[in-house]
C-alpha cells in the first residue's frame, strides 16, 4: 500500500512523495475548517495541516542528511495521513551512528519552535483561531509536540531507536532490538486503547498511528533477524569450505 503513491519533487537528490490518502486528510480538514468558518476556515485548516507536514518533511530531512553524511542511500521521504517517513538503504549497526541519524530530526523541530518562539511571545494575549497569529502559534505547538513525542521510546519511533542504540553499546545487536522492539509494543498497545477510550470519541487516526507503529516495529525486528540469521548461515557454510580463520595473521619473512 505504501507504493500508492506520487512523486513531488527532489531535494538535495533525495525523492519526496505524497501517498494519495493524504488527499483525504485535504478534504477532510477542508470540510471541517467549511463547517466552522465557511471559506476562511478552509483556507486556514488547509494551510495549517500543510505547514504542519512541512515541519515533517524538515523533521525527516534532518535524519536523511545526517544519514547521507555516513554514506547512507536514502530512497524517498514519504508523507501519509499520519505522518512522514524517510526510507533509507540501510541502518547503521554502530551505535553512535544510529544515534545521531536518530537525533537529528527532533533537532530540527526544537530548533523551529526556538526560531519561532520570540514572535509568538510578541503574540497578543488573546488570538482568533482561524488567523496568521493562530497558524503561527499552532506551527509553534505542532513542532513542539512532534519533537517530543518522537523522543517517546516507542520503536521504531525515533525514541525507540534512541533506545535501541543504547542498548547496543552492551548487549548484541539483535537482543537490543528485541527489547526495544518488545517495549515499543506494549507501549503502541497502550496509545491505541488510550486513543480508543480515554476521548468522549474515539481518535481513529491517533489509534491508526499506533498500529502502524506497532507493525512497523514487529517487521524491523523480524528483518534484523532473519538478517542475522543469514549472516550465522553463511559464516557457518564459509567455516566449513574453507576452515576457521587463522588465530593469529601469518608472519611474513
Amino acid at each position: 500500500m505504501l507504493d500508492w503513491s506520487m512523486n513531488l519533487f527532489r531535494i538535495r537528490g533525495i525523492p519526496l512523495a505524497v501517498h494519495f490518502s493524504f488527499f483525504l486528510l485535504l478534504a477532510y480538514v477542508g470540510w471541517t475548517g467549511w463547517t466552522e468558518a465557511g471559506m476562511t476556515g478552509v483556507g486556514w485548516s488547509v494551510a495549517t495541516v500543510t505547514a504542519f507536514f512541512a515541519c515533517v518533511v524538515l523533521h525527516e530531512l534532518g535524519h536523511s542528511f545526517m544519514a547521507q553524511r555516513y554514506g547512507i542511500g536514502v530512497r524517498r521521504i514519504l508523507l501519509m495521513p499520519i505522518g512522514g517517513m524517510a526510507e533509507m538503504d540501510g541502518i547503521p549497526r554502530q551505535p553512535g551512528r544510529e544515534l545521531l541519524i536518530t537525533l537529528a530530526g527532533p533537532a530540527v523541530n526544537f530548533v523551529i519552535a526556538a526560531l519561532l518562539w520570540p514572535v509568538v511571545g510578541l503574540l497578543p494575549e488573546v488570538i482568533y483561531y482561524h488567523s496568521w497569529q493562530g497558524l503561527l502559534f499552532q506551527v509553534f505547538l505542532a513542532n513542539l509536540i512532534m519533537g517530543t513525542f518522537n523522543l517517546v521510546p516507542v520503536f521504531p519511533m525515533d525514541g525507540g531507536r534512541i533506545l535501541r542504540a543504547l542498548l547496543a553499546t552492551r548487549l548484541p545487536y539483535l537482543k537490543a532490538t528485541a527489547i526495544a522492539a518488545m517495549l515499543g509494543k506494549v507501549l503502541s498497545l497502550a496509545g491505541i486503547l488510550f486513543m480508543l477510550a480515554w476521548f468522549e470519541s474515539p481518535h481513529w487516526l491517533g489509534a491508526l498511528l499506533f498500529l502502524f507503529i506497532f507493525m512497523a516495529g514487529d517487521a524491523e525486528y523480524r528483518a534484523v533477524r532473519r538478517r542475522e540469521l543469514e549472516d550465522a548461515h553463511w559464516r557457518a557454510v564459509l567455516q566449513r569450505l574453507y576452515g576457521p580463520p587463522p588465530a593469529d595473521p601469518p608472519v611474513l619473512r
